[in-house]
């Protein structure tokens, strides 16, 4: 599917809430004919991302609009890789997409997902040619474009696109693609400070004093600890009220 589609019709062990969406068009968004429009494009993309609740609704609305944005996309997933290649699948188009990423029994290595760790895109031209890319080619899946969207030292989470004809994604998804990451992983930063923002106001109680316990722990003022149980909770991938109750529980154990 071309660009012009969207316009045109529109670790710790902690395991991510799973659900399935279905693709779907935009017929609200303008259309586009020969790429000069994809500003537009990736601009009306991002203002979808950032009308999100929560950082489940981004993954919900980036999986779909990834399949009406990158050339050539016919179903699109979104994973978290951790270095030992333990995989959790975040976000789906359909089933097909989490038969390829899932990490459960069966599942197979993804070995062009390795290269992320050192680059920002990876891929496969045509499954049935690659060594190792056999599980794809049953599902009928034959190119991959694979886009990080976050990295650290112990996971990746990554963005991926498939499409069911062989080398799929030319140098034009490639761009695209690049491009339309940078909105998602922004867009998710915002919604993940906004949750836990929320969750901080419906739990200040706990937080305040997981934040005075810091405080006092560290010599630092009510900003500097705040934040720090922010970085912390996003580095160990646990919501903030449950890292506060933590503090609090081992502070008051003798």
């Amino acid at each position: 599917m071309c660009c012009g589609a969207l316009l045109r019709t529109a670790f710790r062990p902690c395991t991510p809430k799973r659900f399935v969406v279905v693709a779907s068009r935009f017929s609200d968004l303008p259309p586009f004919s020969d790429g000069s429009d994809v500003a537009e494009a990736l601009t009306a993309a991002a203002c979808r991302l950032h009308e999100t609740s929560s950082p489940d609704s981004t993954l919900d609305a980036a999986v779909r609009l990834a399949v009406d944005l990158v050339p050539g996309a016919d179903h699109a997933g979104i994973s978290v890789i951790e270095r030992d290649n333990r995989r959790r699948t975040l976000a789906w188009t359909d089933d097909v997409v989490r038969a390829a990423e899932d990490g459960g029994p069966g599942a197979g290595e993804r070995p062009y997902w390795h290269g992320l760790w050192t680059a920002p895109v990876a891929g496969v031209e045509d499954s049935e040619g690659e060594q190792g890319q056999g599980a794809l080619s049953e599902l009928g899946l034959r190119s991959v474009l694979s886009l990080r969207l976050r990295a650290d030292r112990r996971r990746l989470t990554v963005l991926t696109t498939y499409a069911r004809k062989p080398r799929a994604f030319d140098e034009t998804a490639l761009r695209v693609g690049r491009l339309f990451t940078a909105h998602v992983g922004i867009a998710l930063d915002s919604a993940t400070v906004r949750e836990q923002l929320t969750e901080a106001m419906r739990t200040r109680d706990l937080i305040g004093q997981a934040t005075g316990i810091l405080m006092e722990r560290l010599n630092i003022d009510a900003a500097g600890a705040f934040d720090s149980l922010v970085r912390a909770s996003q580095r160990e991938n646990v919501k903030l009220r449950d890292l506060a109750r933590r503090i609090v529980d081992a502070h008051d154990k003798p």
